[in-house]
């Protein structure tokens, strides 16, 4: 069994960018990793399962064992108590299937040996309105080596060296068959059982947070105006900026959505504003954990008076410090003046009682 291609850092990007599907959407998606001359940290062989772009399972050549990420896929084993066991000999089967494609692979493209890589990525999604989807996708050294339709029941192959492989998987229609039905119910059904164990951290919503902060330009007058949207659950959210109460998209620029350490997101977009047209702006924010949508105005730049004032607090106090060190020294020469002036005098008595 052939199969796909992609360095593993750009699989992961991929599972984090595709994760982003539409308001309460959920994916499962699993990615598949290969390499023919691994180092010794790294294993030859990895697997990783993700829900809605995190990773809840793992396995590696180094481990031989499929193991849980998350706290909640410890009820699987509670419910499907041969789960982690039969899940594991899948592992150990795939990573067999991947050494021979990696050789069969360097052998069809006239390769010596050296570092290849073979990956497999694939998955389905839930949408809001109930819609699913699902993807196939085989890859060899960073590129797309073939792709499966499910809807025509074929596998498409952008590479001469992958039409072998295509031909011998087309030949088959209940295999086509069954890897549809798989992506179009199986996964699904898998997907909402593990929302289902998962579903106080994967169900919750946490609502975002706005702040808002200003950047002037001094050349050409004009204002930069930073929306940051920070903290939120689930990733998929809609931050715009509005003018007069329409979206505006002319001199706009857009993050992409971030995780964060503690599993939220964040997100952040700017706009380059004329300051005299400041009230008409909006940073205009919907997300499923707010009642509802926010319209944060812009932030008014900081008055020069309360600048000054500050500045001259600051030179008060200065000089309030700098009046009493003076003070502090002078006082502290009179003091040794006395006290020079006292030892003199008993050294004379002294003196004079000796004469």
């Amino acid at each position: 069994m052939a199969l796909r291609s992609l360095p593993l850092l750009v699989l992961v990007a991929v599972a984090l960018r595709e994760s982003c599907l539409g308001a309460s959407s959920h994916s499962l998606k699993y990615f598949f990793y290969s390499i023919s001359e691994p180092s010794q940290d790294l294993p030859h062989f990895v697997s990783l399962g993700y829900v809605d772009g995190q990773i809840f399972v793992h396995y590696d050549s180094n481990s031989q064992r499929r193991e849980p990420r998350v706290s909640w896929m410890k009820k699987v084993g509670k419910e499907d108590p041969q789960y982690w066991d039969r899940n594991t000999q899948r592992e150990h089967e795939s990573e067999e299937a991947f050494r021979e494609s990696l050789q069969t692979l360097r052998l069809r493209y006239n390769q010596s040996k050296g570092l290849h890589t073979w990956q497999w990525m694939y998955g389905c999604e839930l949408q809001a309105d109930g819609r699913k989807g699902g993807f196939m996708q085989y890859g060899y050294d960073g590129r797309t080596f073939i792709t499966f339709d499910k809807e025509r029941l074929t596998w498409v192959a952008p590479q001469p060296q992958a039409q072998i492989t295509q031909r011998k998987w087309d030949a088959d229609r209940g295999y086509n068959q069954r890897k549809k039905f798989y992506l179009e119910e199986i996964c699904i059904e898998w997907l909402e059982r593990y929302l289902s164990y998962g579903k106080e951290t994967l169900l919750r919503t946490e609502p975002p947070e706005v702040t808002m902060s200003l950047k002037l330009e001094v050349e050409d007058g004009m204002e930069t105006h930073v929306c940051r949207v920070d903290g939120f659950y689930p990733r998929e959210i809609d931050a715009s900026w509005t003018r007069d109460g329409e979206v505006w998209l002319p001199d706009t620029l857009h993050g992409s959505v971030a995780p964060n350490a503690d599993g939220t997101y964040h997100r952040w977009l700017s706009i380059q504003i004329d300051p005299k047209e400041r009230g008409r702006y909006r940073c205009h924010v919907e997300h499923n954990g707010l009642q509802k949508p926010l319209d944060v105005a812009l932030e008014e730049p900081k008055s020069s008076l309360g600048i000054i004032i500050g500045c001259v607090v600051a030179g008060l106090v200065l000089l309030g410090v700098i009046v009493v060190g003076i003070w502090f020294f002078k006082r502290r020469q009179d003091d040794y003046k006395k006290a020079a002036t006292s030892e003199e005098g008993s050294n004379r008595s002294s003196q004079d009682q000796t004469a």
